[in-house]
């Protein structure tokens, strides 16, 4: 967090299929997994593009979590589907050692595309919805402490969860 990288708006990928992409995603695939994370933004490994990647199995971290299938989420476009907002806590890689109780739509359709170019158009509810928002929320410079809308639900992670070795996300 402070990092000006983080704070920018991401270009447009352009060109697809190229080793310059595929290395990107290789890192990032390597970073999110090292770390057990549900997802991953360029930006947090210091690339101004607008690639995101997530999913998430069976993730020690995430022990009641949905399911959401490993996705290359590049150029990425969300419709709320709905007015209905749920309020959930986040950590993040980016803000180590922190979390917060953030708003997030419930339900939402994402579109983009693939690593190869070709169309994404899902959509999504839930623990799913909210991972998606929070990865995405990177492309636009937005980290996630500025969506908390009572800071009295913001602190460090082992003295809001004491015991629960709860890692960032």
């Amino acid at each position: 967090m402070g990092d000006p990288r983080l704070l920018a708006v991401c270009e447009p990928v352009s060109a697809f299929g190229t080793p310059e992409l595929e290395t990107l995603l290789a890192d990032m695939r390597d970073t999110m997994r090292h770390l057990n994370g549900a997802g991953l933004a360029a930006p947090q490994i210091g690339v101004g593009l607008r690639v995101v990647i997530f999913g998430v199995e069976a993730n020690p971290r995430y022990p009641e979590a949905q399911a959401v299938p490993f996705t290359v989420l590049i150029n990425p476009r969300l419709e709320p589907l709905g007015a209905e907002m749920e309020d959930g806590w986040e950590g993040c890689l980016s803000v180590p050692g922190l979390r917060g109780l953030v708003p997030r739509y419930r339900r939402l359709r994402y579109t983009g595309v693939d690593e190869r170019g070709d169309r994404i158009d899902r959509e999504a509810s839930d623990f799913h919805a909210r991972v998606v928002q929070h990865e995405v929320d990177h492309l636009d410079g937005i980290l996630y402490p500025r969506r908390i809308r009572d800071l009295t639900q913001f602190g460090f992670t082992e003295t809001l969860f004491p015991g629960q070795n709860l890692a960032d996300d």
